[in-house]
């Protein structure tokens, strides 16, 4: 109940979901004061949240910073990357289809590769409403041995439908393991605090090593300052969707 609960109040807070209540309300309504109250709130949120520089600079203050390669002093036992980077429902099936965020894995691979991680697990299946046959783990499985990491060195987990299940799943699945090993979680800037917290939440230790950032070096210019930007809406999504997915997680126990 709470996955189709959070993905529904996820929906209603899409800005241009929001945007277009208001400008609906804005013809339905009769009353000539309200109609142009949400005409121009309607108009109002547009121009804001299409806002590249104010969408920028809120997202610099919630992605957590990149780590260079060489800052990193030990090899971890697992590295642990969260799957959502991918599209299950193109043909043929015989590939890896992958949408935002493909360095989840290629940066997984190089850490592999750098000899910084010894062996990777995959966790996450599918997490839309309509349940798939296909699992994205397996999908970033499969891509990652193409890259070359050996299948063995690979622990695929793909029955949680969100992070927090994730994990769950995972102290399941390898039992005290996890919480005595050096574990790096993987995943994308702006979903690593939620990330983080709940796999403290379930007393598995992680560093972190963020990857996909939203975020672009601070600018000045006027398709930045002025000019509404479809990036910009994309990216309030991003963070409205993460800002209510913490509250929903916190009221729900998850972290």
């Amino acid at each position: 109940m709470f996955f189709y609960l959070s993905k529904t109040i996820n929906y209603l807070t899409m800005p241009m979901v929001i945007i277009g209540i208001f400008l609906l309300l804005a013809i339905a309504i009769k009353n000539i004061k309200q109609k142009s109250l949400c005409l121009y709130t309607g108009i109002g949120l547009f121009f804001f949240f299409s806002n590249d520089f104010i969408a920028n600079e809120i997202a610099m203050l919630w992605e957590l910073p990149p780590t260079p390669f060489t800052a990193i002093t030990k090899k971890y036992d697992y590295g642990i990357v969260l799957t959502g980077v991918t599209r299950l429902d193109l043909q043929p099936t015989d590939r890896t289809y992958f949408g935002r965020g493909a360095d989840r894995v290629t940066h997984t691979v190089q850490l592999y590769k750098l000899n910084l991680l010894k062996k990777v697990i995959i966790s996450g299946g599918n997490g839309s409403l309509l349940r798939l046959g296909k699992q994205e783990a397996d999908d970033l499985a499969a891509a990652m041995i193409v890259m070359g990491v050996p299948k063995e060195d690979i622990i695929i987990e793909k029955e949680s439908r969100n992070t927090y299940e994730s994990a769950k799943a995972l102290t399941i699945m390898m039992g005290e393991k996890l919480k005595h090993s050096n574990n790096l979680l993987i995943t994308s800037s702006y979903h690593m605090r939620r990330s983080r917290a709940c796999f403290h939440k379930v007393d598995i230790p992680v560093d972190t090593f963020t990857t996909d950032f939203i975020t672009h070096p601070r600018k000045y210019t006027p398709n930045v300052l002025v000019i509404p930007q479809v990036d910009a809406l994309a990216n309030w999504h991003i963070l409205i969707h993460e800002w209510t997915g913490m509250i929903a997680y916190k009221l729900a126990g998850y972290i």
